[in-house]
């Protein structure tokens, strides 16, 4: 498919809540297209807590290169502005290889900075694909409930006791990640003789249960804002559902991925990489 010079001013946004096939969606884009992949999740930007953060692993990847990951401070504040510069940055070095940069994660207030920041004047400089990956509620709460259940099997509490601190800040750094904050009273209390194994046991599964809560709120924010975007910013967003690839059993999920997510995706950047961009 040839698609000129048209398409080195153009960038890909892909969109959605947590757990609904962002990341696998915009890997998939980027091994069809000249394309490299950008963190807008401004949890995932920093070093450490891979599980709990639930990053990308090199495997799933597949060979496409991915930025603003993993590579601030974990103590840090990494700030809308931040993201911006380093963004805008990143998307010229990879024009610049003749590529097109997808933009992809949950914290949709970076997204909305980047592209409405009227000093920054993104849409004057780049013509913008917005997708949006959705998944109906209750087939989105169950699967996050068992990521959820997935990542304590992986390792999340190991590795959030690894950076747990009597007198942690849950307001800033890499410690606002769901999963950090929630474990706090149970890392007080696992070590004590005095608290038997059984109470113990309960504060474990109540925190795990706390996970699922907060990451079921955050779900309900991040449409919300997406929403928002929509209807009063007024972003012509493509929302893609991939529900059906949710509720079947993996053979048949692929097949539901195929046709529900992928050639409906395809169809949209395709015709959005043919059109004449703004500069």
């Amino acid at each position: 498919m040839n698609f000129s010079g048209n398409m080195l001013k153009k960038v890909i946004f892909v969109m959605g809540a947590t757990g609904a096939g962002k990341t696998k969606l915009s890997v998939a884009l980027a091994t069809h297209f000249p394309a490299e992949i950008i963190n807008s999740d401004k949890i995932q930007v920093y070093k450490g807590l891979d599980i709990t953060t639930n990053k990308v692993s090199e495997d799933e990847t597949c060979g496409v290169p991915h930025h603003l990951l993993g590579f601030v401070d974990p103590d840090k504040d990494f700030t809308a502005q931040e993201f911006c510069e380093h963004t805008l940055t990143t998307i010229h070095s990879i024009i610049q290889k003749g590529c097109i940069p997808i933009i992809v994660g949950g914290s949709n207030n970076y997204i909305k900075a980047l592209v409405e920041d009227p000093t920054i004047q993104f849409r004057k400089n780049f013509d913008c694909c917005f997708l949006w990956m959705d998944v109906s509620l209750p087939v989105l709460y169950r699967h996050v409930a068992k990521r959820v259940d997935k990542m304590v099997e992986l390792g999340l509490v190991d590795e959030v006791r690894e950076m747990f601190d009597p007198e942690a800040d849950y307001t800033r750094g890499i410690r606002r990640a769901i999963g950090a904050p929630e474990m706090h009273k149970y890392f007080e209390i696992e070590g004590q003789d005095m608290v038997d194994e059984a109470t113990k046991r309960m504060f474990l599964n109540a925190a795990i249960e706390e996970i699922k809560n907060n990451t079921w709120k955050l779900v309900n924010n991040q449409l919300e804002k997406i929403e928002r975007l929509r209807d009063e910013h007024g972003w012509e967003i493509y929302r893609i559902d991939a529900t059906s690839v949710f509720e079947k059993n993996e053979k048949e999920a692929k097949e539901a991925w195929e046709n529900a997510v992928m050639k409906h995706a395809l169809e949209i950047v395709g015709e959005f990489l043919k059109e004449k961009g703004p500069c």
